[in-house]
């Protein structure tokens, strides 16, 4: 009886763990894999795979969005910078080539009274000068005459130099001109290079926009004006503008003039008037009116105008923003910026801390 019940129980056993095998254990299953985001970078899925919400979708388009905006900024910067080198070394080159025309006709000035000088010595020079004293019914007259030759054998001497100058002149405006033109085409090669990146970056920023719905668009616009808003908000805060001035000089005030006369404009890359601007196109424009000159980029007017503290910031100042000085905009007081943003937008009125700021620079002084 007692064998009996040990085998049962034996028996239900191995059933048991037999059934037990024959059922999948949900924590040893393969994971169905999840999927993964498009390259695009507008995924609704995070790195692990999590769905995302809208807001953080959103917040990840808007990054991406400023970092090709300001990408192109650069390049523009660059073109730019080499559409400026490219018009002074052809003004150079065309200072050169009138340099080389000039040249060539002192040169064929000078050959031709250098051998008009040379025949008439050779017609002269016939004669031993002793024999010639001697044959002379009038040695006065030969002695003056003789003093006239050794007068032009020195002029012709000197027409010599003169000459030998001049092919020397020729020979290194002609060595400035090569020079420059090689120096010409190497810079059409970076502009047409950075005129391709702008190009490029502005057409991803414009396909990503166009892959969001009206209602993104729109949200995403808010998003950047709340960030704008805290930002600004912050930096009036931090008392900054304590010690700035409020009224800039004669020129400043031409400049913002200038400014102001074209709010509403449409921002266009490379643009630096009438009818649109970049942003270093319309701070250069508005002290061009004002009777200073300043370099054309951003970039240039941060590295080679006046710095100054931004608790010294004044109206007219020019304020340079993000790390690689992309951005440039013109201070009008009351924590105030007037600038040309981005494709798609016009120069507008702006908090002046809405962005991240590089530096002040002035260009008066």
């Amino acid at each position: 009886m007692r064998v009996r019940r040990i085998l049962t129980i034996v028996v239900v056993a191995v059933a048991c763990a037999v059934s037990l095998l024959s059922v999948p254990r949900a924590a040893s299953a393969a994971p169905t894999p999840l999927p993964q985001p498009p390259t695009s970078g507008t995924s609704g899925t995070s790195g692990s795979g999590t769905p995302r919400t809208g807001a953080d979708r959103l917040e990840d388009v808007r990054d991406r969005l400023d970092r090709l905006y300001r990408e192109a900024a650069a390049a523009t910067d660059a073109y730019n910078a080499a559409e400026e080198s490219a018009a002074e070394q052809s003004r150079t080159i065309a200072d050169l080539a009138e340099k080389i025309a000039d040249g060539e006709e002192r040169l064929e000035g000078l050959r031709n009274r250098a051998g008009a000088a040379a025949r008439a010595q050779y017609r002269s020079g016939g004669v031993p000068d002793e024999a010639r004293l001697v044959l002379s019914d009038d040695p006065g007259h030969f002695l003056d005459g003789a003093g006239r030759v050794l007068a032009g054998q020195r002029a012709t001497k000197g027409l010599i130099t003169q000459l030998t100058r001049t092919q020397e002149d020729l020979r290194i405006y002609a060595k400035d001109a090569t020079a420059n033109q090689e120096e010409l085409e190497e810079t059409r090669g970076e502009k047409d290079a950075a005129r391709k990146k702008v190009e490029r970056k502005l057409a991803d920023a414009e396909e990503l926009e166009k892959s969001l719905a009206a209602e993104e668009l729109e949200r995403l616009r808010g998003l950047e004006e709340d960030d704008q808003r805290a930002a600004q908000d912050a930096w009036l805060g931090s008392g900054v503008l304590k010690g700035s001035g409020t009224d800039g000089s004669a020129g400043a005030r031409a400049a913002i003039a200038y400014a102001e006369d074209q709010l509403g404009l449409p921002y266009e890359w490379g643009a630096e008037g009438p009818d649109s601007f970049d942003c270093s196109g319309l701070t250069q424009q508005a002290w061009a009116a004002a009777g200073v000159p300043i370099p054309r980029t951003s970039q240039q007017q941060w590295q080679s105008l006046r710095r100054v503290s931004e608790a010294d910031l004044q109206p007219g100042d020019l304020i340079i923003y993000h790390s690689d000085a992309s951005h440039v905009a013109l201070y009008i007081g009351d924590g105030s910026i007037i600038h040309s943003p981005r494709p798609g937008r016009s120069v507008t009125v702006a908090g002046a801390g809405s962005m991240p700021i590089l530096g002040v620079v002035r260009p008066e002084g």
